[in-house]
């Protein structure tokens, strides 16, 4: 029956006297088996089709090149050497770092995005000994053992990714034809996983290559085409797909059956797709994610309640066994990357970004950006989606909130709520989407009137959304942005998030537009400290312009040369060449104020470990930095690294009794067993 599944399906696909034409055709020495063969002519007719739109595929991507290129070697938990003063609140926990790493990169010409690439987790762990009390740090590194990653990691002949690139998706010089081959020649790999003689099924595709969380005694990986995969700590193994209820590996299967992520039906594949950022309530420890999907209804909610709740967990009928519950009021598919979440309320972002296979139709890019559409805001009761109210505002671009708070007219939070208010890295264009995918961004196909028209910015915003009495139109009562200097990557400290935190760290990204710094690659040179709650006020007590306006007009180099100890904004800029990526906050115990920690962060010294052509030594190693958060100026500690991160995407701290208190793991995955 498979063979003949083969020969009707798969056969007109991988079929390759239909592409042995030119460069199409495998040649004699690659033709090891016939999958092998089908798989590298395809690669290879992709291949002539980039050359055929034009792209100069002999140019280095500067995605695949210098501290973005992909490692293979993984390491084992390995001890490092360090400079300076380790602080104690550090030990037994694990910083740990995810982002994309193809290993399906032998062909330099493919399309390739910065979004792309197999999940690889970077994390350094500063154990505890017992004997001496001191600290000792050790690294480890190792892929995520996803459906994908097993699948590619058998067929070594795979000379570009399984799935295609974003890059591929969102290039408006991309033809139907050419789409259709890259989805067709996906939907081929997958569905070759299932027949005889494949080392592994791709049940799911998901690369989890997005973030990292804990939740509930689990470490979960995120990417938002798929569930979150479990990951054991503090050695970063991969357990395995996580549900909702129970993660493979656990061994429970008693848990098997009831409600899970997407449900059981025939759409529960694409239903059970999670945000890359969830939300882990630090009073509640409940965790509130959505499911974005290309059906309808487009976007179901879930929330998961902990196995042993807190005093401050809600128990009512209405928060428990949440899963899957339908959002109203989303009438297409959207590329949504994150979310708002309060104490009380959920923020739901429907912003111009389409992610819809069908636009191909129209003509347009699978990810199609509308300037002249509209943002929308949806914000409901946590427990409540079908009570959401809309509030709708100028079209725009967010990637990652920083934080969301509620607030009554007085400004407490104690009594009945008058606002919902929400800090997160606003951007004027989709420009990220194309500037990630080594393109330039095209001109706007729709007329987007002048009083619309911004300048290309990602800026540190502020929604404050004032909750209407009755079912009328939501009405935002301030929206600006806080500074101007181009920022993305926030995070507050975890103990402050989904309250009025005072400070949002980030990640400074450009010297005068963000979109002119993303036309080679997007690195890092600043970390930023800002004062929240000063500009607010600020902001209220002397009211910009509504939409384009800004509380602090700075640049960079005027805030670094600032002497003023209250200064709202303070940067810690790396040395000249070095490199940085997201940090994360870490709090001093019994600290006398909340910017009382330090921020952990991976480093890269560009003029140390690179050659001469930009690529890297092979020696090459990176460095975690631990910052002073109250001075923004101070190292405390380095630690060396046995070899280099990769410059990626989100990570977290995770705590020693967080470790300590993982659920059982029953099996792991391995490559050395298929399943």
């Amino acid at each position: 029956m498979k063979k003949k599944i083969h020969e009707t399906i798969l056969a007109p696909i991988f079929n390759t006297e239909v592409l042995a034409t030119d460069s199409c055709a495998p040649r004699h020495d690659e033709v090891l088996d016939e999958n092998q063969t089908r798989t590298r002519a395809l690669d290879r007719c992709a291949k002539t089709m980039h050359q055929d739109k034009g792209i100069n595929v002999g140019s280095r991507n500067p995605w695949l090149s210098g501290n973005f290129a992909p490692i293979e070697h993984e390491l084992p938990l390995t001890p490092c050497s360090y400079t300076g003063a380790i602080p104690v609140e550090f030990a037994g926990g694990e910083y740990i770092r995810n982002g994309g790493n193809p290993i399906s990169n032998q062909d330099p010409n493919r399309d390739a995005h910065w979004f792309d690439g197999d999940g690889m987790l970077s994390g350094v762990l500063f154990r505890r000994l017992e004997n001496s009390g001191n600290i000792q740090p050790e690294f480890t590194n190792r892929f995520i053992l996803t459906d994908v990653y097993w699948s590619a990691k058998s067929s070594p002949r795979l000379t570009r990714p399984v799935l295609p690139s974003i890059a591929t998706l969102v290039n408006p010089q991309e033809s139907l034809f050419g789409n259709i081959t890259c989805l067709s020649r996906t939907f081929a790999l997958v569905l070759r996983s299932h027949l005889a003689g494949s080392q592994k099924a791709i049940k799911k595709i998901s690369v989890a290559n997005t973030a990292i969380y804990f939740h509930d005694g689990r470490a979960l990986a995120t990417c938002e085409s798929g569930p979150p995969m479990r990951i054991k700590l503090p050695e970063l193994a991969t357990v395995g797909w996580y549900n909702g209820k129970i993660a493979e590996g656990e061994g429970d299967h008693t848990l098997d059956k009831g409600p899970v992520f997407g449900g059981w039906g025939p759409l529960g594949w694409f239903r059970e797709w999670v945000t890359a950022h969830p939300k882990v309530d630090p009073n509640t420890q409940e965790l509130i994610l959505y499911h974005n999907t290309f059906i309808p209804p487009f976007l179901n909610y879930s929330i998961i309640q902990p196995s042993h709740p807190t005093m401050n967990s809600d128990r009512s009928s209405e928060s428990l066994g949440m899963l899957n519950r339908p959002v109203p009021g989303i009438t297409s598919a959207k590329m949504m990357h994150d979310f708002g979440v309060s104490e009380s309320y959920t923020v739901i972002m429907d912003l111009p970004l389409s992610l819809d296979p069908l636009n191909l139709v129209k003509h347009r890019p699978v990810i199609d950006y509308n300037a002249t559409g509209r943002s929308r805001f949806g914000v409901f009761p946590r427990y409540r989606p079908q009570d959401i109210q809309w509030f709708e505002t100028n079209a725009c671009c967010i990637f990652h909130t920083a934080n969301t708070w509620q607030t009554d007219q007085r400004g407490s939070s104690n009594s009945e709520i008058n606002s919902v208010n929400m800090l997160c890295c606003r951007m004027t264009s989709a420009f990220l989407i194309y500037g990630a995918g080594n393109m330039a961004a095209p001109a706007s196909t729709y007329d987007v009137p002048s009083e619309l028209q911004e300048e290309e910015q990602c800026r540190l915003y502020y929604y404050e959304f004032q909750l209407p009495k009755d079912k009328s139109k939501g009405t935002i009562l301030n929206q600006w942005a806080l500074t101007a200097i181009p920022m993305e990557f926030p995070t507050v400290r975890g103990d402050m998030f989904m309250s009025a935190a005072r400070y949002v760290y980030g990640c400074y990204v450009g010297s005068t537009m963000f979109g002119a710094t993303l036309g080679s690659a997007f690195k890092i040179h600043s970390l930023i400290k800002v004062d929240v709650k000063t500009l607010i006020a600020n902001g209220k007590h002397n009211p910009p312009t509504p939409i384009k306006g800004c509380v602090d007009v700075r640049d960079i180099d005027a805030i670094l040369a600032s002497s003023d100890p209250q200064d709202p904004i303070k940067i810690f800029k790396l040395p000249v060449g070095h490199c940085t990526q997201e940090p994360r906050f870490v709090p001093r115990a019994n600290g006398m104020s909340e910017d009382d920690g330090w921020l952990v962060t991976y480093v890269f010294d560009e003029t140390t470990q690179l050659l001469a052509n930009g690529e890297p030594k092979e020696n090459a190693h990176s460095e975690l930095w631990i910052i002073d958060t109250k001075s923004m100026e101070n190292v405390v500690a380095k630690i060396r690294l046995p070899q280099r991160v990769p410059y990626g995407f989100h990570g977290n701290w995770i705590s020693e009794d967080e470790i300590a208190e993982q659920r059982p793991v029953e099996m792991l995955r391995s490559l050395s067993r298929s399943a």
